[in-house]
């Protein structure tokens, strides 16, 4: 069973910076597209940052400049770096192949930018 489980969110002020890791379950991220999502409150949930395969990532415009995706293979691991953060990037942050097994979402790691 595919699972995901993610770490690192909390509470943080306007402009500042937090470190996303999500730990992959059941599957080797090297063979797959893996992705970062959130859901802000109220509204659906937004594909944020894909790292593929290879070495090529992209980014959701909203978040290009700001958020850096990564990976580390070795350890099943996939990390979403977050700098200039502003209260619009509250929200629920989930990691997920991209495109996502749709029956293994994990609780994902709260973020709130406030002051």
């Amino acid at each position: 069973q595919v699972q995901f489980v993610e770490s690192g969110g909390g509470l943080v002020q306007p402009g500042g910076s937090l470190r996303l890791s999500c730990a992959a379950i059941g599957i080797t991220t090297r063979f797959y597209n893996m992705g970062w999502y959130r859901q802000a409150p109220g509204k659906e949930r937004e594909w944020v940052a894909t790292t593929s395969r290879g070495v090529t990532t992209t980014y959701a415009d909203f978040v290009k400049g700001r958020y850096t995706i990564s990976r580390d293979n070795d350890k099943n691991t996939v990390f979403l770096q977050m700098n200039s953060l502003s209260e619009e990037d509250t929200g629920v942050y989930y990691c997920n192949r991209n495109p996502p097994f749709l029956n293994s979402w994990g609780q994902g790691t709260q973020v709130t930018v406030s002051s």
